[in-house]
This record gives structure tokens, sequence and C-alpha cells, in this order.
């Protein structure tokens, strides 16, 4: 069973789905003879040619724009942004129309693509590469979001993204390209996760930490630590897909662990942690221990190079949060 990167594992699952289906194809700048600005579309050009690997001008309205007309006129888009930020030239055919074509049309018409996108920081870029604004796209009805946590993850949702017949948002953090390896099954893929479903990742007891993306891997590390110091093995989610929001998983932990903490890198306000931590005020209020902590990035631009470290974070914030909330 090989391992590969996340890079490795999102082309393949594109590779395999462009195979499976010749509806499918990919499009934005870069992504045919340079195989994309992180070589995620690598060597697709060579096997699927110019018709289903399409370079485009350098206009994220006029991507998404075509990518409607494909999507309505029977094709399944895959367009990619180059970093995630790029996105808001495009926001306005994103809102405007690909959220709302089922509806509009009164389902006559569905817009069936995924919107690809690196975010987050971990990579020391330049300004307007590294933020995580995924909550504009959760808040945004219509749109699915999905960000996966590792290679295989990766994989397996972008593939169940593709073959949905709503748009979705794919969330691709940057940080973890290269970084994790992880063994992707070859052969018969089994069974696809379902969209909008929450992970239990690591059952456990006393604690319920939740997270999603790049930092899902550091809240594991400062899980496995706090089980060292306490003897108290917390349970570990990964939401996976922002919208919908699978709140159901979370309520049902902290119903059996009395204490939650919500780990992010986005900006702190009106974030996701928000919002999960108001339906577990709703539904779960009485089960719980302790106050919800949250740990997210700050109100602040995502700083550049050398305190970019200092904005996200860490195994230490996190552990500080949980320890506080336990002993509580």
């Amino acid at each position: 069973m090989p391992e590969l990167t996340m890079v490795q594992a999102i082309n393949r699952a594109l590779r395999e789905e462009m195979a499976r289906d010749p509806r499918v194809m990919v499009l934005g700048e870069d992504v045919g003879r340079d195989g994309g600005i992180f070589r995620v579309t690598d060597g697709l050009l060579d096997q699927f040619g110019e018709d289903r690997v399409v370079d485009t001008p350098l206009a994220e309205t006029g991507i998404i724009g075509t990518s409607v007309g494909l999507a309505v006129g029977g094709m399944v888009p895959v367009p990619e942004m180059q970093f995630q930020n790029f996105s808001y030239y495009a926001f306005a055919q994103i809102e405007n129309h690909v959220a709302r074509m089922r509806w509009r049309s009164q389902g006559r018409f569905t817009c069936p693509m995924v919107i690809r996108m690196p975010y987050g920081a971990g990579i020391h870029a330049l300004e307007l590469h590294s933020e995580s604004r995924e909550a504009y796209f959760a808040h945004t009805p219509g749109l699915k979001v999905v960000i996966p946590r590792s290679p295989l993850k990766a994989y397996q949702l972008l593939k169940a993204s593709i073959r949905d017949p709503d748009p979705v948002i794919f969330c691709e953090p940057s940080a973890l390209y290269r970084r994790v390896r992880e063994e992707v099954p070859e052969g018969p893929e089994g069974a696809l996760p379902p969209l909008g479903e929450a992970e239990v990742v690591q059952e456990g007891e006393g604690l319920t930490l939740v997270s999603y993306g790049a930092m899902l891997q550091r809240t594991l590390k400062a899980a496995e630590t706090l089980a060292q110091e306490t003897g108290t093995r917390p349970e570990v989610i990964d939401l996976q897909t922002l919208s919908p929001l699978d709140s159901d998983t979370v309520i049902d932990s902290v119903k059996k662990t009395g204490r939650c903490v919500v780990v992010n890198e986005a900006p702190r306000t009106l974030g996701v942690p928000a919002e999960l931590i108001a339906r577990l005020n709703e539904e779960a209020l009485e089960y719980l221990e302790a106050p919800i902590a949250r740990v997210t990035g700050y109100d602040v631009h995502v700083p550049l190079f050398a305190r970019e470290d200092a904005y996200m974070p860490d195994e230490p914030r996190i552990l500080e949060a949980a320890r506080a909330t336990l002993a509580y």
C-alpha cells in the first residue's frame, strides 16, 4: 500500500475520477502545462488532453463563471483557485450563481462542481496567501464546505465531492501538502465517506477536542500529551465538513465527556467554533461540567514570515485550554 503526500493523493483522486467519468474536467491558472502552482494537477494534461485540462487566463471571475456554464451544461468542472484569498474576485459568481442555481431554478438545474482552493498558514507565504476564510463559504446557503485532515481523507473526500450533485468548496490545508505521508489503498476504493459527517478520530473520556484541517494534527498531539500528563484520554473529533455541520456527533460526545475545547486557525470572531459552541449550549448545556473553550487564530491579518508561527494555534495553546477546562 503506497504512502502518499496530500498533493499526490489529490492528484490520484482527480486522475481516477476523470478516468471514471468523462464529464469531469479541471480548469484554472497554470493547471495544465505547469501542473498547478503546487503541482497538484501534474500529468493530467498529458493523460486527458486540452479539452479536459484547461489553462485559463488570470481571471478568477471568468474561471468560476465558465464553470457555472459547464456545470449547467452537463459537465462536472473542478476549478482551482491558486490560493483561497484569490477566490474573493470570484465571490459574486459563487454567491449569486454557484450557490443559488438549484434554488433559483426550483430544481430544474444543478451546479455540480468542486472549487479547490489551498488555504491556511504554515508555509511562510506572501501576503494574501495564508488566510483561513472558510466561514465565508460555510455561511453561504447552497454550498458544501469540505476540509481534509490528511492524504487519505483528501483522496476520499475529494472523490465524494466530485460525485456530489451540488457545489462543494474543497479547502486544502497547504501546510499539509507535503508535510504528512499516509497509506492510501490502491484498487477498489470501497465506500467513500458521506459529506456532512464528522469523524471520531480517537475515542476517549473526560474531554472532547474538536478541530479540522491542519489543526487536527496539532490537536491529536496535544491529546497525546494530555493523556500522558493526566491519565485522561480525550475524545478527538474531526469535523471534516463545515457545511453541513455535523454538530450531532459533537453533542453526543460532549454528553459523554462533559467538557469541550474547539480548535481552528481562522480568526476568533464569528468563526466555526462560535457556531459549534452555540449549538452545544442549545442541546447539551445540562451535561457540561465546564465552559466550552476555543483556541483560534487572532482577529488580525496573518502575519508575515517571522510572526506567522505565533499567530497559529499550537500544542501549548491547546494544552493550556484543555488543562483549564479539566481543572474547572
